[in-house]
C-alpha cells in the first residue's frame, strides 16, 4: 500500500520555485556550452 504525504501550499510554492531556479540554471549552462562551442569551432573568434 502506498502512503500519500500531504503537501502544504508553502511547500508546493517552495518546490515550484526551486524547480524554476534549477530549470533556469540548466538553460544557462546549455547556453554557455553553446557559446563556448561556437567560439572554439571558430564561428566568432
Amino acid at each position: 500500500m502506498i502512503e500519500t504525504v500531504k503537501v502544504s501550499e508553502t511547500q508546493k510554492k517552495s518546490r515550484r520555485n526551486r524547480n524554476v531556479a534549477l530549470g533556469l540554471l540548466l538553460a544557462g549552462l546549455v547556453g554557455l556550452f553553446y557559446v563556448i562551442t561556437i567560439v572554439k569551432i571558430g564561428g566568432l573568434g
